[in-house]
């Protein structure tokens, strides 16, 4: 199938969304707290409402992270999965790690993606079909071919946690970064080689990275080695590994 058209609602809902967040200075954003204790701010909610009106047509299903989950969309072969913001704190603080992060899933398996940091200036877009971009340039997931050397991107705050202590004797790089999203992202781009979490996460917070990667090229699995089936009751699902086939076995083996 043909996903262009999915790919120019992401693309067109993304420059809408970067145009809004203009009127935000980063690190200098007022939150509150979920419950859970993650924090929102006003951009989230905008963001939320901004790219439903431009995504969303009739027949599709739609989970956001921002948005009270409606089990109709369980019924839908076609259903959109969104972060307004993936890694708000980055947001809230200044760091230019965080993005918005949008994922279209046909039957369980996500076909198009777009995934846009902003103040990094770096828009990801990409179909099965089409390969990835990044700022309109072809991207691949790199050719590494051992751990030796690699770059391992991890989560600022399970490193701070001391997670990652048990692989600091290993040969890869480990660098800490924000949102998860962003991180996929820039595997499939091949900005960097690998990158894992250690902690369950949302489908919210992975679907778009998952199928940036796996169309540049690139291999994702979740804790358990397993592939997923996105738009599940429970969106939550274990940590996950992602990097190019050559290494990613290695990864596992080390992880696991």
């Amino acid at each position: 199938m043909d996903f262009t058209e999915p790919l120019a609602r992401i693309e067109k809902a993304l420059l809408a969304a970067t145009d809004v967040l203009k009127a935000f200075t980063a690190g200098k954003i007022a939150s509150t707290l979920k419950d859970g204790g993650d924090p929102v701010t006003e951009a989230d909610i905008l963001l939320d409402a901004l790219l439903k009106d431009i995504l969303l047509q009739d027949g599709e299903g739609w989970l956001s992270e921002e948005t009270k989950d409606n089990p109709s969309r369980l019924d839908k072969k076609c259903v959109w999965i969104v972060d307004p913001i993936d890694g708000t704190r980055e947001f809230i603080q200044g760091i230019d790690e965080w993005c918005i992060s949008v994922a279209y899933i046909v039957n369980g398996r996500g076909e198009a993606a777009g995934i846009c940091n902003p103040a990094a200036g770096q828009t990801f877009l990409g179909t099965r079909n089409t390969g990835v971009t990044l700022n309109g340039k072809h991207a691949r997931v790199t050719g590494k071919g051992d751990l030796t050397g690699a770059t391992v991107l991890a989560s600022r705050s399970e490193v701070k946690r001391g997670e990652w202590k048990r692989f600091e004797t290993e040969p890869f790089e480990i660098i800490p970064m924000g949102s998860v999203a962003y991180k996929m992202a820039r595997v499939a781009a091949g900005l960097d080689d690998a990158t894992l979490t250690l902690v369950p996460k949302n489908e919210w917070d992975v679907a778009a990275g998952w199928l940036l990667i796996e169309a540049a090229g690139g291999e994702v699995v979740d804790k358990n080695a397993k592939l997923r089936k996105f738009n599940q009751q429970n969106p939550l699902l274990p940590g996950l590994l992602a990097a190019n086939p050559a290494i990613l076995a290695s990864l596992v083996d080390i992880c696991l």
